[in-house]
């Protein structure tokens, strides 16, 4: 039977998502507050509006007929957008506003994790009271990572001994309007992503990745959004071992047997540290740009999973193809800072070369597509090998150029992969 799926977001995420149900038997319509170029074209139907509005989603959604929905990201499903489409008799694939609260309230989550005995939990603690906070700071034995509770974009944290002294952390603080904040040990080690499909009490995992947040090469400058990620030929990363990876499946695992009845992608951000994996944090949906590693490798058709998950089938086991990805975003001059807008974009899916292209956050108009002050967009590379996928993603960032735009070359290097090697090493040593 064909499915009508709704897609809720326009980002690189998303269009990673439509790009994956594109060739299955569904009609799929988008709804997005920016109108992405490549989903409008893989799409039946987009409607641009407020994706945290539940009342205009439900709307669109009903009006297309949808009987499946995908919530890309976690601005709506705060929302309640996942709540609000089930209680219209259509199926979200996507946690409920209370579940979500794993992503979206880290004071909860945290508690959470120590309330059910997760493993890979950190020393913490959460405050209301910001003075109280920087008293913390200045009693707390060691560097910490401060955290505000609520949604930042992968922006809002500090870390001290790191990015920030203990007095501008406590600065930062003071001059924030944040309600509450975590104050976590921080962890020293090599950060990875391991996602997982989850719906009817089971979880179908996906290979590690590596994102990279710092906005300049060496891992340099202010946290962003996510300037790019890689992915190896096999599960685990090259800096892992298997028993790495699945101490990171079975902090999942656990996780999902906690929540009650999730549904969605649960994503987790690991540490591996000398002491084995912690948790950094979990996320209610797919990374950007984690997702644009995982899907265009997955060769289960991702339409499958979602009905599985609707029908309360079990959900297929997941099956990707044996190669290695290297995913780097363009985005504006001065991102995350000082942002500047409308520099034209010259490459297209059409001259991208081997490298698939995924648009983030554009403005496309009569004369072209152009920049705004958000992630512009990313090109994905596939290859036998991380070096081989790296200089694929590299050949379309040179069609793309740099008028405007900056990139992180090293994401995916070979050098840049040893160094993690190297680092993981002397842990462990």
């Amino acid at each position: 039977m064909s499915e009508t799926v709704l897609l809720v977001g326009g980002g690189g995420r998303e269009h990673a998502i439509a790009r994956a149900l594109a060739d299955s038997d569904t009609d799929l319509y988008a709804c997005a507050g920016n109108r992405n170029p490549g989903i409008a074209r893989l799409a039946d139907g987009f409607e641009t509006l407020e994706t945290t509005n539940t009342t205009a989603v439900v709307a669109y959604a009903e009006e297309v007929g949808a009987t499946l929905a995908v919530v890309g990201p976690e601005g709506p499903l705060a929302a309640g957008v996942a709540d609000a489409l089930d209680e219209a008799g259509i199926y979200a694939f996507g946690p409920h506003a209370d579940e979500a609260r794993i992503e979206t309230d880290k004071a909860f989550q945290r508690r959470f994790m120590q309330e059910h005995d997760i493993p890979g939990c950190p020393d913490f603690e959460t405050f209301d009271d910001m003075e109280a906070a920087c008293e913390f700071i200045d009693e707390y034995d060691g560097d910490l990572a401060v955290k505000p509770a609520g949604l930042t974009g992968g922006k809002g944290v500090k870390v001290t001994g790191d990015q920030v002294t203990d007095e501008e952390a406590k600065a930062y603080l003071r001059d924030s309007d944040y309600d509450r904040v975590v104050l976590e040990e921080r962890l020293v080690g090599e950060e990875f992503t391991v996602q997982a499909l989850v719906a009817n009490d089971q979880l179908r995992v996906t290979p590690a990745i590596q994102d990279h947040k710092r906005a300049y090469e060496g891992d340099e400058g202010p946290n962003t959004g996510g300037m790019g990620s890689y992915s190896d030929a096999s599960l685990e990363l090259p800096f892992m071992t298997e028993d790495d990876y699945h101490e990171a499946v079975e902090v999942l695992k656990e996780t999902v047997a906690a929540l009650d009845d999730y549904r969605g992608v649960l994503y987790g951000q690991f540490m591996l540290t000398a002491d084995g994996v912690n948790v950094i944090e979990f996320n209610a949906r797919f990374g950007d740009p984690e997702a644009m590693n995982t899907l265009p490798v997955l060769t289960t058709d991702f339409l499958d999973v979602l009905v599985a998950a609707r029908e309360g089938d079990d959900l297929p086991k997941l099956s990707f193809a044996p190669e290695a990805t290297v995913c780097k975003y363009a985005v504006p001059d001065g991102y995350p800072s000082d942002p500047e807008a409308g520099a034209k974009v010259k490459i297209s899916e059409e001259n991208a070369g081997e490298a698939i292209l995924f648009y983030a956050s554009v403005d496309e108009r009569d004369d072209g597509i152009y920049t705004t002050t958000s992630r512009s967009f990313a090109v994905v590379g596939r290859g036998e090998s991380i070096a081989d996928a790296e200089k694929i993603a590299e050949d379309a960032l040179s069609i793309a150029g740099e008028e405007g735009l900056h990139m992180r070359h090293d994401i995916g290097t070979e050098e840049l992969v040893q160094r993690r090697i190297d680092h993981v090493q002397a842990l462990r040593n």
